[in-house]
Parts: C-alpha cells; sequence; structure tokens
C-alpha cells in the first residue's frame, strides 16, 4: 500500500510525502518538492521490494545478524584492496562489539542513535606523543565517521546482497561539526622542520615532508605511491585513486626533485611502492617514529604529518589561488571543504578590487 500526503512548510512551501507500506517490510517515507517525484519513486520502491520478497535468498534474510553483514563488507574491501579497509575496519569493530548479536531486519534509528551517542561519551584515542590524562571526549566528526562506516553495511546489504529491506542508519541524524582544523606551519616552523628531517635517522623522511608541502597530497596517497605513478618527463606525480576515488595529478616541485633523484637508486624502479616497507616491499614505510622524533628536534608542538597538507593549502591560498584551484590541487569535490582558507586569500582579494576600481574607477 502506498500513499501521498500533501503538506505545508513553516514558510508556506508545498511539499508531498510518499508512504510505501508493503508487507515484511518496514514503512518507508521520502519527502519530495512535486508530486511526480514522490509518485516515480513510490512506483520504483514498490518493484524494488516485490523483487526483493521474491528474490529466496531475501526471504531468509531475518537470520542475518549485524555481526555477519559487517564481516561480509570487511571481506570485500579487503579482497579489493580498498584504502580504506584498515579505518573501516576499526570503526565496524566497534559497532560489532555494540550490536553485531542483533538482527539485522531488528535494527532500527533508535538503537543505532543510542550507540552512537554512548561513542560520543567515550575517551578518544591518544595521539602519538600526546600526554596521558588529557581527558578528550570523541567528536561529533568522530560519530558521523562511525555511523557513515554502519550506513555503509547497510546499504550493501540493501543495494547489493538484498538482504535487508532498507537502511534504519539514513534515519539517524548527523551530529553537527565543528570548524575543520586548521594548523599550519610559519617559515621559521617550517624551516627547522625541514631541518630536523634531513637530519632523521630515516632517510626518506625529508622527502616526504617535502611532497606533502609542496603538493598538499594526504599521507596514504603520498606513501602508496609507485614508481609507475611518478611522471618524471612531465614533472608530474599521477594520484591513481584519491580517498574519493578520482584520480588527479600534482606537479613535481624543483625542491622535491633532487631528493626524488637521490631516493631513486636506492629503491628499485619498477612497479613497487616508492616509500616500501623494509621488511615487506608490498607494505608502505612506517613513518610514525621517525615523524615524532622530527617534531621533537623542531620544537614543534600541536601538529600532526595531515597539518603539512594545511600548511601547502595556506600556502596556496596566501599565494592568491582562487578556491576552485585549492579544491582541484587538493582533490576535493566540492568548494566547501576549501573554503576555510578564504580567509588567507583575502589580501589577494582586496588586490582584484584594487586593480578593477583603478582600471574602471580611476580610483586606488
Amino acid at each position: 500500500m502506498a500513499t501521498i500526503r500533501k503538506r505545508k512548510t513553516v514558510s508556506g512551501e508545498v511539499r508531498y510525502q510518499a508512504i510505501v507500506e508493503l508487507q515484511g517490510f518496514d514503512v518507508e517515507r521520502r519527502t519530495f518538492e512535486r508530486k511526480a517525484l514522490a509518485v516515480d519513486w513510490i512506483q520504483r520502491r514498490e518493484q524494488e521490494l516485490r523483487r526483493l520478497r521474491r528474490n529466496p535468498a531475501t526471504r531468509g534474510r531475518g537470520a542475518y545478524t549485524v555481526e555477519q553483514l559487517i564481516d561480509r563488507h570487511l571481506e570485500d574491501l579487503k579482497r579489493d584492496r580498498k584504502p580504506a579497509y584498515a579505518k573501516r575496519k576499526q570503526q565496524l569493530t566497534w559497532w560489532r562489539e555494540q550490536l553485531g548479536s542483533v538482527k539485522a531486519s531488528d535494527l532500527t534509528p533508535a538503537m543505532i542513535a543510542e550507540r552512537r551517542d554512548e561513542l560520543l561519551s567515550g575517551p578518544a584515542k591518544r595521539a602519538r606523543g600526546e600526554p596521558s590524562g588529557k581527558g578528550r571526549r570523541r567528536t561529533p566528526a568522530t560519530a558521523n565517521r562511525y555511523l557513515a562506516a554502519l550506513s555503509k553495511v547497510l546499504s550493501d546489504a540493501v543495494k547489493q546482497w538484498h538482504v535487508l529491506a532498507s537502511n534504519p542508519a539514513l534515519n539517524v541524524g548527523r551530529k553537527r561539526e565543528a570548524s575543520g582544523r586548521l594548523r599550519y606551519l610559519t617559515v621559521q616552523e617550517r624551516d627547522r622542520l625541514i631541518e630536523a628531517c634531513r637530519a632523521s635517522e630515516l632517510a626518506a623522511l625529508e622527502l616526504i615532508v617535502m611532497i606533502a608541502l609542496t603538493t598538499g597530497m594526504r599521507r596514504g596517497e603520498i606513501l602508496g605511491l609507485r614508481w609507475p605513478d611518478l611522471d618524471r618527463a612531465r614533472g608530474l606525480i599521477i594520484i591513481q585513486k584519491s580517498k574519493n576515488q578520482d584520480r588527479r595529478s600534482v606537479p613535481i616541485d624543483d625542491t622535491v626533485k633532487p631528493l626524488l633523484d637521490r631516493h631513486a637508486p636506492a629503491q628499485r624502479i619498477d612497479a613497487g611502492l616508492v616509500f616500501p616497507h623494509p621488511q615487506d616491499p608490498e607494505r608502505p614505510l612506517p613513518i610514525d617514529d621517525a615523524w615524532q622524533a622530527a617534531l621533537e628536534a623542531a620544537e614543534i608542538e600541536n601538529f600532526r604529518f595531515h597539518d603539512l597538507r594545511h600548511t601547502a593549502a595556506s600556502y596556496l591560498a596566501m599565494s592568491g589561488a582562487t578556491t576552485a584551484e585549492l579544491a582541484a590541487v587538493l582533490g576535493h569535490k566540492t568548494l566547501q571543504m576549501v573554503k576555510r582558507y578564504a580567509h588567507l586569500s583575502e589580501q589577494h582579494t582586496a588586490g582584484v578590487v584594487k586593480r578593477m576600481t583603478s582600471k574602471f574607477f580611476g580610483q586606488g
């Protein structure tokens, strides 16, 4: 059975709520701006649910537990060698402990929201080198990432495996996140850090840090580089698959080229990793200890490796890069993520306006 209810918002705008009720499935509701969209969604959703009901594998969906769905999702990630596997495993292990024994068909938004709130009340993972006893709690951003991980599992169960009628995590609200962290190196800090990396026992650390500073690449992107990804003839680094699953390229800066030349002879120039683990060439080089030692030697506090990306973006903004240019270099799909750097380009913006008024109004 399906119904459409006409409603008005507080501002007086008309909306159409589509409701699908089919025996054996949870009631589903969606709101649309136009009635035709509501009708179209109802028709498509009813067809999908009836197809699920006819599917023999789906008729036994009540037997699946959350733990089984999580394990299947992680197996798929591991088989496909997805870069998100390690992080997703950490997040989903927590959900397995909380809801693993629950039947997937019995899972409700209220159950998920309750566990999400428990997650927020728990202590945050202590960063390497951070003193114990700080009492930091997990942030709303962390809770949202954990919720997104569970939602992806349930979405796969609905759309790919056809063992679940709907995804209850979609009806759990996301927490409001604080403004993104923006910590970047001053010129003095940058110089001290580069000098400390140059003196590090890990020979590749200076090259890794310089790539991060000059390209804004993420740590995983750098450590996951393979030699074919370096187009040295054109002076480009090709990022085959970023965090957003996109392919992009960034230029190899002149300051990086001699470091890369010195690093290359010590490595196998084939399809292997540019920065391989000394015991396992298919694993990336571990850099945590050397990185923390360099920070201490440079006397730099409250700084993470990811802040090198913020530093590169901040330097670009202060050099006059537009938000669109920043998004292209950093690999962001939307401009919203790079708006945090907008204030750093105010001086450049003022210069643009001054040149315009001087040319067209004879002022300035």
